[in-house]
């Protein structure tokens, strides 16, 4: 069997080749509109008295809230003394979770292109390339649920931390003084939202990729091949 390289681009005319090819794009997607996030909440402080004081929220993946400063060091804001104080929440277990998985999916969809463009003799002459595809293919599709579930959870308790009551609520300044505190200025998270979107398609996609790799296995053709065609008869064994 001749098992060197040998570029063939009709896997990409079939479902085998070309849904890897999606499956590598909506990877691309799914990571980079996450592990790129930086955004900024305008905390706008009404100090009574015609006075208004501004705070910056900023935050970033992976959204380690519990270490982003709200107020960095003793300062004075509307007469009163603040110290140092910190966002609340760390989200940063699920965004990683989530850009691991889609890094590795992105990685190993590259591979799998590889090996159908090139090396698809190989690959369909073994019983162990379908089925290690399939096995990869399967538990991937898993893994897209598990962590899109995960980084939907965790950018909920991001958008709640940032918010009006989430501020309110970590800031001292803002309970039980005549001070009112309201984000005026949100930070556009359009970007992430899109990624639990891609993170839920990509669970899909290769859910359905699984079963065209499913077909390329031999259970598969061994189903099919133990089934008596129509019309086949069973012949009696000779006594």
């Amino acid at each position: 069997m001749m098992t060197g390289f040998r570029l063939d681009l009709s896997p990409l005319k079939e479902p085998l080749g070309f849904v890897k090819l999606v499956e590598w794009l909506t990877a691309i997607f799914a990571f980079g509109s996450c592990g790129g996030f930086s955004g900024t909440n305008v905390v706008s402080l009404f100090c009574g008295g015609g006075m208004n004081e501004t705070l910056n929220a900023s935050f970033h993946y992976p959204f380690r809230l519990s270490q982003v400063p709200l107020i960095d060091g003793n300062v004075t804001i509307c007469n009163h003394s603040v110290t140092t104080t910190h966002l609340m929440g760390d989200s940063s277990s699920a965004a990683e979770f989530f850009v691991g998985i889609g890094v590795v999916c992105f990685l190993y969809s590259m591979v799998a292109l590889l090996v159908y463009l090139g090396y698809m003799h190989v690959y369909k002459d073994s019983d162990f390339g379908p089925i290690f595809d399939f096995i990869i293919t399967a538990v991937l599709a898993f893994l897209w649920l598990v962590c899109s579930s995960a980084w939907a959870k965790g950018l909920q308790n991001v958008k709640d931390a940032t918010d009006t009551d989430g501020i309110s609520g970590t800031l001292a300044l803002c309970k039980g003084t005549n001070v009112t505190c309201e984000v005026t200025d949100f930070a556009n998270m359009r970007t992430l939202n899109i990624s639990v979107v891609f993170g839920y398609l990509n669970m899909f996609i290769w859910a359905g990729n699984a079963w065209f790799v499913y077909k390329e296995t031999r259970w598969h053709s061994q189903k099919f091949s133990s089934q008596p065609g129509p019309g086949r008869q069973q012949v009696p064994a000779p006594i």
